[in-house]
């Protein structure tokens, strides 16, 4: 009789594994709900973007209800015809961000650090943190002020710490960035490991009193440092241990295996001819093969990162799970529930949020569509999203059960209605 109760219980422990074990599996559009009919529209808006020359190609999924039910390549990655493979690796830049956030709040659900707790707890130098005064613009010299309250890990999630990227804010602010060497540094740096880096950027007078506004910029880089510091852990391995080996992310890394280097895609830039030619150096990037570069201990937690679709499907999934995939959890359902609920309420009544359109705001490391801002879009009030500097994008649907991946490598990219027509497909698509 045990020996008959032992196999029934070892049966049904084989049956659930084989059930968790079948999310992000291909499955029919209609058994989730979609009319691939409709959905298939999308190959000819993709293919459509690739042949007026607005993009070389890429990759896109689209899953829903746990089941991928669009997962295809297009166009070329190389000028030579070379096409686009489901296993190609893209530099997620700031779809870092996200799982820098996931990091954060593993931390804080296991009583580590707090929301609130000033960022000086971990990294002292934040102690001697200014606010930027009066700006000369002759000399570029400046003055400071105290600042009223100091910088939290709040702060650094919701962009709202006055720490900023001075490549994006022409004039004073990146005026200052360019006398502390903070230009064109938020993926890699061949110099600086972490440590160093976030130490220079705490030199650095905040762009106003912390908690007042939001403004984008480093401060996910900021965060990846409280990670180590408070785990003990350089950041590469907190995520590989705690983040990626859970949930079967084998791709996904701050400096590419020797092995895996021909599987990165290049950036591409657009001539004023419309030929696209490969992007050597750009911007924010120190190189556009910074992937490549030697681990020398700088990993950025705001940019760094590289991927396979697949993997961030796999950690979307995770998320939209409820924190766990396949057996595994990273994050509890109520930790998530914190992650993504807005933040900026009273930034965004007063005109100094992320946006002034109702219902766009802002979670902890992630933009978020609110109940205000239904009808803005057909993605439903909760749904919340990033994207990178290289073309990357993704979004969750909690209310649809739905998660979005979409890799491509431009730069600059400056046709957003190719994301927001694909949206439009896929929610078309959608019969239940």
């Amino acid at each position: 009789m045990k020996s008959n109760l032992y196999l029934i219980s070892l049966g049904v422990f084989f049956l659930a594994c084989q059930l968790r074990a079948q999310y992000l599996n291909e499955a029919p559009a209609e058994a989730v709900g979609i009319s691939m009919d409709h959905l298939e529209i999308l190959d000819d808006h993709i293919l459509g973007y690739i042949d007026r020359g607005i993009i070389p190609g890429g990759i896109f999924l689209v899953a829903r209800r746990g089941k991928i039910v669009f997962y295809k390549s297009f166009g070329s990655r190389s000028v030579e015809g070379r096409p686009y493979e489901k296993d190609d690796l893209f530099r997620l830049a700031s779809m870092t961000k996200a799982i820098t956030s996931v990091a954060i709040m593993q931390l804080y659900e296991k009583g580590k650090l707090g929301l609130d707790d000033p960022v000086h707890y971990y990294i002292p130098s934040f102690a001697d943190s200014r606010v930027l005064g009066q700006f000369n613009e002759a000399d570029s010299t400046f003055t400071t002020e105290e600042v009223i309250r100091p910088i939290t890990i709040r702060h650094l999630l919701t962009h709202t710490s006055g720490i900023t990227y001075g490549d994006f804010n022409p004039g004073k602010l990146q005026a200052v960035y360019e006398k502390f060497e903070l230009n064109g540094v938020g993926l890699y740096h061949d110099l600086w490991t972490t440590e160093e880096f976030v130490d220079r950027i705490a030199d650095v007078p905040l762009a106003f009193q912390p908690g007042s506004q939001y403004l984008y910029g480093l401060n996910m880089d900021v965060l990846g440092r409280v990670v180590e510091v408070v785990s003990g852990m350089e950041l590469d391995a907190y995520f590989e241990k705690n983040i990626f080996e859970p949930l079967g992310m084998r791709d996904t890394y701050f400096h590419l295996p020797g092995e895996k280097h021909s599987r990165l895609v290049p950036v591409y830039s657009q001539e004023e001819d419309g030929e696209w030619v490969m992007l050597e150096n750009g911007g924010i990037a120190l190189k556009a093969d910074y992937p490549k570069m030697s681990d020398n201990q700088h990993y950025a937690g705001g940019g760094g990162l590289t991927g396979s679709t697949m993997d961030y499907a796999q950690f979307l999934q995770a998320l939209l799970n409820g924190g766990e995939l396949n057996g595994r959890r990273i994050l509890s359902r109520n930790a998530i529930e914190t992650m993504t609920s807005d933040q900026l309420i009273v930034q965004n009544k007063n005109g100094k949020g992320i946006s002034t359109i109702p219902g766009v705001s802002f979670c902890l490391g992630f933009l978020l569509y609110t109940e205000d801002g239904a009808g803005i879009s057909m993605k439903s009030p909760g749904t919340f999203e990033w994207g990178g500097y290289f073309n990357t994008k993704f979004f969750i649907d909690p209310d649809e059960e739905l998660i979005f991946v979409g890799m491509t490598q431009v730069l600059p990219f400056q046709r957003p209605d190719f994301w927001d027509r694909m949206y439009n497909i896929i929610y078309g698509s959608i019969t239940d």
